[in-house]
C-alpha cells in the first residue's frame, strides 16, 4: 500500500494559546512530520505560487476574501497521487475548513477508490466542516475520520497522532 502525506502549512505569525507566536515551521507541517516519522510515507508541502502574508491579521484577511470569493490559488506543482492509495491530508482551520489552495489540490486530481485521512491544525474550532468539503470535492474516495489538533498542542500530540493512525 502507498501512502503520501500532502499538507499545507504556514510558518510565520500564528495565533497559539491565545497569543501571536512567531513560527519557523506552521503547526500543520509539524503533525505531518510525527506522521511521517510514524508511518515513513513521503511527505508533500502545498506551496502557493502567492504565498500568504506572513503576518496573522493579514493572513486571516487574505484568507477570508479568498474564501468569499470561491478563490482556486495555485500551488506551485502538485504531488503525483495517481501511485497512493492513502492520503493522509493535512492543512490549517482557516474559517471552518481548508485554505482555498487545499480546494485547489483536491479538484485537479480523482481520488475515487483511494483513502483520505484528513488532519487539522485550529486554536478552537476543531475539524470544521472540512471533512464534509473533501467528500463533497472528492467522490468515491473513502473519506477516513479527521484527526484534529490544537495547534498549541502539536508538538505533544505524537500518542493522538498514533492513536488516530491504528483506526
Amino acid at each position: 500500500m502507498s501512502e503520501l502525506i500532502v499538507f499545507f502549512s504556514r510558518p510565520g505569525n500564528n495565533y497559539v494559546n491565545g497569543s501571536i507566536k512567531n513560527l519557523s515551521v506552521g503547526n500543520t507541517e509539524t503533525a505531518a512530520k510525527i506522521i511521517h516519522e510514524i508511518t515513513g510515507a513521503e511527505m508533500f508541502k502545498l506551496e502557493p505560487v502567492k504565498p500568504y502574508s506572513s503576518d496573522y491579521t493579514e493572513c486571516t484577511k487574505e484568507a477570508q476574501a479568498e474564501q468569499r470569493s470561491d478563490a482556486r490559488p495555485e500551488a506551485k506543482s502538485y504531488p503525483d497521487v495517481s501511485g497512493c492509495d492513502v492520503i493522509y491530508l493535512g492543512y490549517p482551520n482557516w474559517w471552518g475548513t481548508m485554505p482555498m489552495c487545499v480546494f485547489t489540490f483536491l479538484e485537479k486530481f480523482n481520488f475515487a477508490g483511494k483513502t483520505i485521512k484528513p488532519f487539522c491544525t485550529h486554536e478552537g474550532s476543531g475539524m470544521g466542516h472540512s471533512e464534509a468539503d473533501i467528500k463533497r470535492l472528492c467522490s468515491g474516495a473513502v473519506v477516513g475520520k479527521g484527526l484534529a489538533i490544537y495547534g498549541g498542542d502539536v508538538s505533544k500530540s505524537k500518542s493522538a497522532i498514533e492513536n488516530w493512525l491504528k483506526k
